[in-house]
Protein backbone atom coordinates (compact mmCIF):
# COMPACT_ATOMS: atom_id res chain seq x y z
CA UNK A 1 0.00 0.00 0.00
CA UNK A 2 2.95 2.31 0.53
CA UNK A 3 3.62 2.22 -3.23
CA UNK A 4 0.09 3.39 -3.94
CA UNK A 5 0.64 6.46 -1.80
CA UNK A 6 3.96 7.19 -3.44
CA UNK A 7 2.34 7.11 -6.86
CA UNK A 8 -0.84 8.67 -5.77
CA UNK A 9 -1.75 12.15 -6.77
CA UNK A 10 -0.83 15.38 -8.44
CA UNK A 11 -3.19 18.33 -8.20
CA UNK A 12 -4.78 19.39 -11.48
CA UNK A 13 -7.11 22.16 -10.32
CA UNK A 14 -8.20 23.79 -7.09
CA UNK A 15 -11.48 25.72 -6.98
CA UNK A 16 -13.24 27.42 -4.08
CA UNK A 17 -16.92 26.45 -3.99
CA UNK A 18 -19.90 27.61 -1.97
CA UNK A 19 -20.15 26.21 1.55
CA UNK A 20 -23.42 24.60 2.60
CA UNK A 21 -22.77 25.16 6.30
CA UNK A 22 -22.93 28.90 6.91
CA UNK A 23 -20.36 28.95 9.72
CA UNK A 24 -17.71 27.24 7.60
CA UNK A 25 -15.40 28.82 5.09
CA UNK A 26 -16.17 27.57 1.57
CA UNK A 27 -14.54 24.23 0.76
CA UNK A 28 -11.92 23.92 -1.91
CA UNK A 29 -12.78 21.57 -4.78
CA UNK A 30 -9.60 19.63 -5.55
CA UNK A 31 -9.01 17.58 -8.71
CA UNK A 32 -6.36 14.90 -8.31
CA UNK A 33 -4.63 13.14 -11.18
CA UNK A 34 -3.78 9.67 -9.92
CA UNK A 35 -2.24 6.73 -11.74
CA UNK A 36 -5.87 5.69 -12.28
CA UNK A 37 -8.85 7.94 -12.98
CA UNK A 38 -9.09 11.61 -12.07
CA UNK A 39 -10.51 12.01 -8.56
CA UNK A 40 -12.42 14.99 -7.16
CA UNK A 41 -12.42 15.86 -3.47
CA UNK A 42 -13.50 18.65 -1.13
CA UNK A 43 -11.13 20.29 1.32
CA UNK A 44 -12.23 22.17 4.45
CA UNK A 45 -9.77 23.87 6.79
CA UNK A 46 -9.73 26.07 9.87
CA UNK A 47 -8.66 29.69 9.75
CA UNK A 48 -4.94 30.18 10.25
CA UNK A 49 -1.76 28.48 9.12
CA UNK A 50 -1.64 25.31 11.22
CA UNK A 51 -0.14 22.80 11.19
CA UNK A 52 -3.45 21.10 11.90
CA UNK A 53 -4.50 17.50 12.41
CA UNK A 54 -6.50 16.17 9.48
CA UNK A 55 -9.39 13.81 8.83
CA UNK A 56 -9.85 11.89 5.60
CA UNK A 57 -13.60 11.19 5.37
CA UNK A 58 -14.85 8.23 3.31
CA UNK A 59 -18.40 8.35 1.92
CA UNK A 60 -20.60 5.29 1.45
CA UNK A 61 -22.10 3.79 -1.69
CA UNK A 62 -24.24 6.80 -2.64
CA UNK A 63 -23.68 7.96 -6.22
CA UNK A 64 -23.15 11.66 -5.59
CA UNK A 65 -22.03 12.25 -2.01
CA UNK A 66 -20.78 15.76 -2.70
CA UNK A 67 -24.25 17.06 -3.58
CA UNK A 68 -25.90 16.48 -0.20
CA UNK A 69 -25.24 17.58 3.38
CA UNK A 70 -22.76 14.80 4.21
CA UNK A 71 -19.42 16.54 3.61
CA UNK A 72 -20.28 19.95 5.09
CA UNK A 73 -21.87 18.26 8.10
CA UNK A 74 -18.72 16.25 8.83
CA UNK A 75 -16.71 19.44 8.42
CA UNK A 76 -19.05 21.37 10.72
CA UNK A 77 -18.08 19.07 13.60
CA UNK A 78 -14.35 18.75 12.93
CA UNK A 79 -13.17 22.04 11.43
CA UNK A 80 -14.21 24.12 14.48
CA UNK A 81 -12.25 21.60 16.57
CA UNK A 82 -9.14 22.47 14.57
CA UNK A 83 -9.11 19.70 11.93
CA UNK A 84 -8.53 19.88 8.21
CA UNK A 85 -11.15 17.68 6.54
CA UNK A 86 -10.67 16.15 3.11
CA UNK A 87 -13.51 14.18 1.50
CA UNK A 88 -12.45 12.44 -1.73
CA UNK A 89 -15.09 11.06 -4.07
CA UNK A 90 -13.87 7.62 -5.08
CA UNK A 91 -14.01 6.58 -8.73
CA UNK A 92 -17.48 6.47 -10.24
CA UNK A 93 -18.91 8.70 -7.51
CA UNK A 94 -19.85 12.34 -7.97
CA UNK A 95 -17.53 14.11 -10.35
CA UNK A 96 -14.75 11.52 -10.21
CA UNK A 97 -14.02 9.48 -13.31
CA UNK A 98 -14.53 5.75 -13.57
CA UNK A 99 -17.26 3.15 -13.23
CA UNK A 100 -19.71 3.36 -10.35
CA UNK A 101 -19.27 0.39 -8.00
CA UNK A 102 -23.02 -0.11 -7.46
CA UNK A 103 -23.67 -0.25 -11.22
CA UNK A 104 -20.99 -2.92 -11.55
CA UNK A 105 -22.44 -4.82 -8.59
CA UNK A 106 -25.95 -4.83 -10.07
CA UNK A 107 -24.72 -5.88 -13.51
CA UNK A 108 -22.78 -8.77 -12.04
CA UNK A 109 -25.71 -9.83 -9.86
CA UNK A 110 -28.00 -9.97 -12.91
CA UNK A 111 -25.56 -11.97 -14.99
CA UNK A 112 -23.66 -14.11 -12.49
CA UNK A 113 -25.66 -14.06 -9.26
CA UNK A 114 -25.48 -12.35 -5.88
CA UNK A 115 -22.46 -14.27 -4.59
CA UNK A 116 -20.37 -13.20 -7.60
CA UNK A 117 -21.54 -9.60 -7.16
CA UNK A 118 -20.56 -9.60 -3.49
CA UNK A 119 -17.16 -11.07 -4.35
CA UNK A 120 -16.64 -8.31 -6.92
CA UNK A 121 -17.62 -5.55 -4.49
CA UNK A 122 -15.23 -6.80 -1.83
CA UNK A 123 -12.45 -6.97 -4.42
CA UNK A 124 -13.13 -3.44 -5.68
CA UNK A 125 -13.33 -1.98 -2.18
CA UNK A 126 -9.93 -3.43 -1.36
CA UNK A 127 -8.26 -2.52 -4.64
CA UNK A 128 -9.27 0.44 -6.80
CA UNK A 129 -11.54 2.07 -4.21
CA UNK A 130 -8.81 1.84 -1.57
CA UNK A 131 -6.39 3.22 -4.14
CA UNK A 132 -8.56 6.33 -4.46
CA UNK A 133 -8.80 6.76 -0.70
CA UNK A 134 -5.01 6.54 -0.38
CA UNK A 135 -4.57 9.03 -3.22
CA UNK A 136 -6.61 11.40 -1.07
CA UNK A 137 -4.39 10.63 1.91
CA UNK A 138 -1.27 11.30 -0.15
CA UNK A 139 -2.69 14.69 -1.12
CA UNK A 140 -3.39 15.57 2.51
CA UNK A 141 0.07 14.45 3.60
CA UNK A 142 1.76 17.02 1.37
CA UNK A 143 -0.34 19.99 2.47
CA UNK A 144 1.89 22.51 4.31
CA UNK A 145 -0.78 23.28 6.92
CA UNK A 146 -1.31 19.61 7.89
CA UNK A 147 0.67 17.78 10.57
CA UNK A 148 1.56 14.47 8.92
CA UNK A 149 1.78 12.79 12.32
CA UNK A 150 -1.85 13.60 13.10
CA UNK A 151 -3.89 12.32 10.16
CA UNK A 152 -6.99 10.26 10.93
CA UNK A 153 -9.55 8.39 8.86
CA UNK A 154 -13.28 7.78 9.24
CA UNK A 155 -16.29 6.80 7.18
CA UNK A 156 -19.63 5.02 7.19
CA UNK A 157 -21.01 1.92 5.42
CA UNK A 158 -18.74 1.37 2.39
CA UNK A 159 -16.80 4.27 3.89
CA UNK A 160 -16.59 2.38 7.18
CA UNK A 161 -15.04 -0.50 5.26
CA UNK A 162 -12.63 2.00 3.71
CA UNK A 163 -11.70 3.25 7.18
CA UNK A 164 -10.80 -0.30 8.23
CA UNK A 165 -8.84 -0.91 5.03
CA UNK A 166 -7.07 2.41 5.51
CA UNK A 167 -6.17 1.35 9.05
CA UNK A 168 -4.82 -1.93 7.68
CA UNK A 169 -2.77 -0.20 4.96
CA UNK A 170 -0.14 1.35 7.25
CA UNK A 171 -0.09 4.27 4.82
CA UNK A 172 0.16 6.98 7.47
CA UNK A 173 -3.06 7.19 9.48
CA UNK A 174 -2.80 7.71 13.23
CA UNK A 175 -6.19 6.17 14.16
CA UNK A 176 -9.50 5.28 12.54
CA UNK A 177 -13.23 5.52 13.25
CA UNK A 178 -15.32 3.00 11.34
CA UNK A 179 -19.10 3.48 11.35
CA UNK A 180 -21.50 0.69 10.32
CA UNK A 181 -18.77 -1.03 8.25
CA UNK A 182 -20.48 -3.31 5.76
CA UNK A 183 -23.61 -3.56 7.87
CA UNK A 184 -25.87 -3.89 4.84
CA UNK A 185 -23.87 -6.82 3.38
CA UNK A 186 -22.55 -8.49 6.50
CA UNK A 187 -25.08 -11.26 7.07
CA UNK A 188 -25.16 -12.46 3.46
CA UNK A 189 -21.52 -12.12 2.38
CA UNK A 190 -18.86 -14.61 3.42
CA UNK A 191 -16.44 -12.66 1.23
CA UNK A 192 -16.94 -9.43 3.18
CA UNK A 193 -16.68 -11.09 6.57
CA UNK A 194 -13.44 -12.83 5.60
CA UNK A 195 -11.90 -9.64 4.20
CA UNK A 196 -12.80 -7.58 7.26
CA UNK A 197 -11.36 -10.23 9.57
CA UNK A 198 -8.14 -10.15 7.54
CA UNK A 199 -8.03 -6.37 7.93
CA UNK A 200 -8.40 -6.62 11.71
CA UNK A 201 -5.63 -9.20 11.89
CA UNK A 202 -3.22 -6.93 10.00
CA UNK A 203 -4.01 -3.50 11.46
CA UNK A 204 -1.78 -1.93 14.08
CA UNK A 205 -3.30 1.50 14.68
CA UNK A 206 -6.16 2.21 17.13
CA UNK A 207 -9.66 1.75 15.70
CA UNK A 208 -13.05 2.73 17.09
CA UNK A 209 -15.82 0.68 15.45
CA UNK A 210 -19.29 2.05 16.19
CA UNK A 211 -22.82 1.08 15.20
CA UNK A 212 -26.34 2.29 15.97
CA UNK A 213 -28.65 0.00 17.91
CA UNK A 214 -30.72 -0.97 14.86
CA UNK A 215 -28.04 -1.21 12.19
CA UNK A 216 -28.80 -3.70 9.42
CA UNK A 217 -26.47 -6.13 11.20
CA UNK A 218 -24.48 -5.84 14.43
CA UNK A 219 -22.18 -8.60 13.22
CA UNK A 220 -19.29 -6.23 12.49
CA UNK A 221 -19.06 -5.14 16.14
CA UNK A 222 -19.49 -8.64 17.53
CA UNK A 223 -17.28 -10.59 15.14
CA UNK A 224 -14.53 -8.05 14.49
CA UNK A 225 -14.48 -6.98 18.12
CA UNK A 226 -14.06 -10.58 19.28
CA UNK A 227 -11.25 -11.25 16.81
CA UNK A 228 -9.47 -8.06 17.80
CA UNK A 229 -9.75 -8.98 21.48
CA UNK A 230 -8.41 -12.48 20.77
CA UNK A 231 -5.37 -11.04 19.01
CA UNK A 232 -4.82 -8.09 21.34
CA UNK A 233 -5.45 -5.57 18.57
CA UNK A 234 -6.23 -1.94 19.56
CA UNK A 235 -9.87 -2.07 18.42
CA UNK A 236 -12.71 -0.67 20.52
CA UNK A 237 -16.29 -1.47 19.56
CA UNK A 238 -19.46 0.26 20.70
CA UNK A 239 -23.12 -0.27 19.88
CA UNK A 240 -25.07 2.85 20.83
CA UNK A 241 -28.21 2.61 22.97
CA UNK A 242 -31.77 2.82 21.67
CA UNK A 243 -32.25 6.54 22.14
CA UNK A 244 -33.29 9.38 19.86
CA UNK A 245 -35.31 9.33 16.63
CA UNK A 246 -35.79 5.95 14.99
CA UNK A 247 -33.85 6.91 11.85
CA UNK A 248 -30.82 7.84 13.97
CA UNK A 249 -30.79 4.30 15.38
CA UNK A 250 -30.50 2.80 11.89
CA UNK A 251 -27.63 2.25 9.45
CA UNK A 252 -25.02 5.03 9.62
CA UNK A 253 -27.12 6.77 12.30
CA UNK A 254 -29.38 8.00 9.49
CA UNK A 255 -26.58 9.85 7.69
CA UNK A 256 -25.77 13.52 8.17
CA UNK A 257 -28.68 14.14 10.54
CA UNK A 258 -27.30 11.60 13.02
CA UNK A 259 -23.66 12.63 13.00
CA UNK A 260 -24.23 14.55 16.24
CA UNK A 261 -24.66 11.17 17.97
CA UNK A 262 -21.07 10.05 17.40
CA UNK A 263 -19.05 13.17 16.50
CA UNK A 264 -17.90 14.01 20.04
CA UNK A 265 -16.89 10.39 20.67
CA UNK A 266 -14.86 10.36 17.46
CA UNK A 267 -13.10 13.61 18.37
CA UNK A 268 -12.34 12.30 21.86
CA UNK A 269 -10.95 9.08 20.36
CA UNK A 270 -8.71 10.99 17.97
CA UNK A 271 -7.57 13.29 20.76
CA UNK A 272 -6.67 10.31 22.94
CA UNK A 273 -4.52 8.98 20.10
CA UNK A 274 -2.62 12.14 19.25
CA UNK A 275 1.17 11.78 19.40
CA UNK A 276 2.56 12.73 22.77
Amino acid sequence: MRMLVALAASVLTVTVVHADATHLSPPTRVVLQTDGPTIVGYLYKPEGTGPWPALVWNHGSEKDPGKGPQFPTVASYFVPAGYVVFAPERRGHGESEGDYIVTRMKFTARNQGRDAADRLVVHLLGSEQLHDQLAGLAYVQQLPFVDRERIFVAGCSFGGIQALLGAESRAGYRAAVSISPGGLMWDRSDHLRARMLDAVRRMEIPVLLIQPAHDASLGPSRVLGAEAARLGKPVTTRVYPETGPDEEQEHCFGGAQGMHVWADDAKAFFQANMPR
